[in-house]
């Protein structure tokens, strides 16, 4: 495992109005919670010192607004920005306001193609769709964790109307291998999505990831690539990972999300997350 400091990192910039912090980018799922979705004491408090220490720490999830809201308030942010639905969301922190932020950016899209694709393919899966709003509509009782409210029970054709920034998709009777098989045989366009650890899939806009979205922030903080860390564990954070200037995966990660990082720490049960964190510091 390879620790560099958060001097080697950011190196020497001679530009003058330039962002000079770290914009530090923390998957949440596998990175600083565990699969039963624990933070242990040392990953937060390691987190909440990087944000205390006055860097740009940003959250990075495919988690939804209302599941990432609790994870924000326990690493102490109050201010700064989150990117939620895998880039289709984007929060604007600010403690001035009524409920604690704004949603600065929502990328929508078009899901009945893909929805309709998926079903022939995968007739027994269970589908939830995030729509503009931030409603969850889901078939057959389909509710998750990540979604942060309660799913609205609905037809397959109200979900073909509906206009979403995420779109799930579950299968309970494949295996995780059989359910990627037959998702790369459907061949799905106009829409980006990643596989999970089981039989599940993400769906978002076309173009649409995390990294798109943190671009985007990159460019508005005034940050340069370089000084650009990022750490995460899932297929959803491949395009995160090489966007960093630093990219870390965690050391559960697969190995085609190990392939791409520049970096491997601890994994999320030896709170590789606070290594690096610290390293920071």
């Amino acid at each position: 495992m390879t620790i560099l400091t958060g001097n080697s990192v950011a190196g020497i910039d001679d530009q003058r109005n330039v962002n000079r912090k770290l914009m530090i980018a923390l998957d949440v799922d596998g990175t600083l919670v565990d699969h039963d979705g624990h933070m242990s004491p040392d990953v937060r408090d390691a987190a909440k010192a990087v944000v205390a220490d006055g860097h740009d720490v940003l959250i990075a999830t495919g988690r939804s607004l209302n599941a990432t809201l609790p994870v924000i308030e326990q690493i102490g942010m109050d201010r700064g920005y989150a990117v939620c639905s895998n880039g289709g969301v984007t929060l604007k922190l600010d403690p001035g306001l009524e409920d604690g932020y704004s949603i600065i950016h929502r990328a929508t899209f078009d899901p009945a193609p893909a929805l309709l694709a998926l079903r022939e393919q995968l007739p027994s899966a269970k589908y939830a769709l995030e729509d503009e709003n931030g409603n969850f509509l889901s078939t057959e009782r389909f509710q998750d964790a990540s979604f942060g409210v309660e799913a609205m029970g609905v037809d397959f054709q109200t979900m073909l109307e509906a206009t979403a920034v995420r779109v799930v998709v579950f299968s309970s009777e494949n295996t995780a291998e059989e359910f990627s098989t037959a998702i790369r045989s459907i061949g799905l366009s106009g829409v980006t999505y990643s596989v999970g650890w089981t039989a599940w899939l993400d769906i978002a806009a076309a173009g649409v990831t995390k990294a798109s979205a943190l671009e985007q922030l990159r460019r508005r903080l005034g940050t340069q690539p370089h000084h650009t860390i990022a750490i995460g564990d899932g297929r959803n954070d491949i395009e995160m990972l090489t966007w960093a200037g630093r990219g870390v995966a965690m050391g559960q990660a697969p190995v085609e999300v190990l392939a791409v990082a520049d970096e491997v720490t601890a994994s999320v049960y030896d709170d590789g997350a606070a290594l690096v964190l610290r390293s920071l510091l």
